[in-house]
């Protein structure tokens, strides 16, 4: 029941935090539109921002703008709103990514479900990906359960590879990087997602402070944004020998399934922030079908990947720009 309009300092906060989500490429590859009238957020796909040679059918930026979606949701129940969502609500109209009906409602114990969305709120701003080396030191047991909790409340499953799966994913993801060095058209996609801080000051893409120092072994999991290019005074220092990596999967995948994908690995990653958990990702053998299919544990695995995370205790990494909002959301009577 709505007790007062949504003013457009709270809806700026809103879409600050969805914004806040990861992206790949931190393309921000999302448009938001509310309408007074039906007090409707709707987040359209900015097509514009897709990258034809690593995300051909847009799986990864559907994946992204579900992100967003989880940090709306988390946004709204943080400041005291119902948020009715749909997903797909116009299927002829592809870019129509999902509408959320935000109403205000009375004073009123919260449900459970919205206490533990709004419990996320404090992680949104403190959540960033890390391509620095992590410690040895293993997730606990209760920890790796909620975030696989996390993940099952939003439909996904998530789980920590095996010894065994690890090192076959750990030389999936060489074989991808080796891959891409390969494909003069994808290093140029990549190339152009980057920023040179020096000549620019950045609203999107990866910024030359956070590509993370190189790994001395050539073994690292995260992808090098620098690419085949050599940075002066560039670090090279040694990562993990063995990397914690998860594997988060959907048992469909379509449209809907990814940006089910997309909510369900951003509160993994908000839940293992507030565990003081540092997180990135190993997006590269995704990005290639042959590779993206081998992926799954031979044994127990189901369900489609949809991103490896990379997880354990060291910095937590830069915060990367994000577009101003007057570019990524419009108000209509």
């Amino acid at each position: 029941m709505l007790t007062r309009a949504l003013d457009d300092t709270t809806l700026a906060d809103l879409v600050a935090d969805a914004t806040a989500a990861p992206s790949m490429h931190n393309a921000q590859p999302w448009q938001f539109r509310y309408t007074r009238h039906s007090r409707t957020l709707a987040l359209r796909a900015d097509f514009e921002r897709a990258m034809p040679e690593a995300d051909p059918a847009t799986r990864a930026l559907h994946v992204g703008c579900g992100a967003a979606l989880l940090n709306l949701r988390v946004s709204a129940a943080h400041h005291g709103l119902d948020a009715l969502t749909t997903l797909l609500p116009e299927p002829s109209h592809p870019a129509a990514l999902a509408t959320v009906r935000l109403d205000v409602r009375p004073d009123a114990p919260r449900e459970p479900a919205d206490e533990a969305l709004a419990a996320l709120h404090p992680a949104i701003r403190d959540r960033h990906t890390s391509r620095y080396p992590f410690d040895e030191q293993v997730i606990p047991e209760d920890v790796r359960a909620g975030l696989a909790d996390a993940a099952r409340t939003e439909g996904a499953d998530f789980s920590f590879l095996t010894p065994i799966h690890l090192e076959t994913v750990l030389e999936l993801i060489r074989d991808a990087e080796g891959y891409d060095r390969g494909d003069p058209a994808r290093e140029a996609e990549q190339e152009h997602w980057t920023r040179n801080t020096k000549t620019e000051a950045p609203v999107d893409g990866i910024p030359d402070y956070a590509f993370g120092p190189r790994d001395a072994s050539e073994r690292a999991t995260t992808r090098d944004f620098a690419g085949t290019g050599v940075i002066p005074g560039r670090a090279r220092v040694l990562f993990e020998n063995r990397p914690q990596l998860a594997l988060l999967s959907t048992l469909g995948d379509r449209p809907t399934d990814w940006l089910s994908a997309g909510q369900a690995l951003e509160r993994v990653l908000l839940t293992a922030t507030l565990h003081q958990v540092s997180t990135s990702f190993a997006t590269q053998p995704l990005e290639w079908p042959d590779l993206r299919w081998l992926l799954r544990d031979p044994v127990y695995g189901t369900g489609h990947p949809q991103m490896i995370i990379r997880l354990g205790y060291g910095p937590s990494g830069p915060r990367t720009p994000r577009r101003p909002l007057d570019e990524v959301l419009t108000i209509e009577p």
